[in-house]
């Protein structure tokens, strides 16, 4: 059997199987909802994308209620090993109720705590400051304007209670993370008064205390989007000192730096200082575009960060890409399974052996050794960790969700 010959493959290293697989079930990721309907929502179903928000093509299939989103990651998670997490935005509200932004609560997100009851799986939260009238500036919480700058901030403050609410209703601690688009095409006159208003804005809304074991408040960075190319608010070092100082997570994602930057190279930088973190991991192409991530050598470095110290124990790993012009549950699949695969290799490393040869300056194994990882049949112990949680192994996956294509995603509208 090929796993039998993994096992002693790597035991011949020093390196436990059967304890990486143990470890790797411990991890939990927080799959996107937004990959199901190009984040276009429930609230708003008319409203034009804006904010540098946008997902290019038109694959027939995206969810049109909370209940087919429901039941296509239903669908995704029969494919996926483990119980992971679902990550939802503000405008994905299931209720009949007209509301805006600035009204939302707990009531409305109901049917999405039961259905992750029944489901085992946890919830993460976000305020959507995008794609409303009330964004059209390209202001949300940093607007010079009080009154566009109260809707959000109350917006930001309802949100932090509903993150608490999934918290305590499952049991496992929702993570509620701020992103802005906010920021000018052009280069501006006064880089401070804006980032002063952001400070200000964010400190109200944290000003409530809630329960540190139900909710995570986390702020996330950008350098640029569409509309923000010249100055970006609330930059990497914007938000990286608050967070700090402010004792919350700082969300880095993938897409969100120069294309030169990798994030894998800031996360043991910035857990030397911050209590937890956030990844939203995608894939950028020449900008934030937020592409489905593949098994690359970024994946494989995000992974190793983690595991190689367990800074897994403080990091919250959300996916956070959307792609119209795939197949959606698919590219859920695809996505979930490889983060999985790459946390996998890292478990499978014979870390203290590389880390010892390090030390002691034996370069030549450690390259010797980080090579010969790259070839080790961790693909059997992969099949076996799918064989055990009876999810399809290899590409037997393609074949369910094609069929569910067939019968359920084809026939929408």
């Amino acid at each position: 059997m090929q796993y039998e010959y993994a096992k002693e493959k790597y035991a011949s290293l020093g390196v436990d199987t059967e304890e990486a697989m143990r470890q790797l079930s411990g991890i939990k990721i927080s799959m996107h909802c937004w990959q199901g309907d190009d984040i276009k929502g429930f609230l708003f179903r008319d409203q034009e994308l804006t904010g540098g928000i946008q997902a290019t093509g038109n694959y027939p299939g995206a969810a049109r209620t909370p209940a087919e989103l429901r039941a296509d990651m239903e669908e995704a998670f029969r494919m996926i090993p483990g119980k992971h997490k679902v990550n939802l935005h503000s405008t994905y509200a299931d209720t009949d109720e007209k509301i805006d932004l600035n009204e939302i609560e707990p009531k409305h997100y109901a049917p999405w705590v039961e259905w992750a009851k029944e489901q085992g799986l946890g919830l993460d939260f976000n305020p959507t400051c995008f794609s409303h009238p009330k964004s059209e500036s390209g202001f949300t919480l940093a607007s010079a304007d009080p009154a566009i700058r109260d809707f959000w901030v109350e917006h930001c403050k309802r949100s932090r209670r509903i993150g608490e609410y999934f918290g305590k209703e499952l049991g496992q601690k929702a993570v509620t993370n701020i992103w802005i688009p906010d920021g000018f095409k052009d280069i501006p006159v006064d880089r401070l008064a804006p980032r002063v208003r952001l400070k200000e804005a964010l400190d109200d809304i944290l000003s409530e205390k809630l329960d540190p074991s139900a909710n995570l408040d986390a702020v996330e960075s950008k350098l640029f989007g569409i509309g923000s190319e010249s100055y970006v608010v609330g930059s990497h070092e914007f938000y990286m000192g608050y967070a700090i100082k402010n004792h919350i997570a700082v969300c880095l994602d993938a897409g969100h730096f120069h294309p030169t930057e990798v994030i894998s190279n800031k996360i043991s930088s910035l857990l030397l200082f911050a209590d937890e973190m956030l990844l939203h991991v995608s894939r950028p192409i020449r900008w934030d575009s937020d592409h489905v991530i593949v098994l690359d050598d970024e994946l494989q470095e995000i992974a190793h960060e983690m595991v190689r110290n367990k800074l897994y124990e403080r990091t919250h790993i959300g996916l956070d890409f959307f792609d119209a012009s795939i197949n959606r549950v698919a590219a859920w699949v695809i996505g979930m399974r490889n983060m999985e695969k790459a946390l996998l290799k890292s478990f499978l490393e014979p870390t203290d052996t590389m880390k010892k040869m390090e030390l002691e300056g034996d370069y030549t194994g450690r390259l010797a050794y980080m090579e010969e990882m790259k070839s080790m049949p961790w693909q059997a112990v992969w099949d076996e960790f799918c064989r055990r949680n009876n999810v399809p192994v290899g590409l037997q996956w393609l074949d369910e969700v094609r069929g569910y294509e067939a019968k359920v995603l084809s026939k929408r509208g």
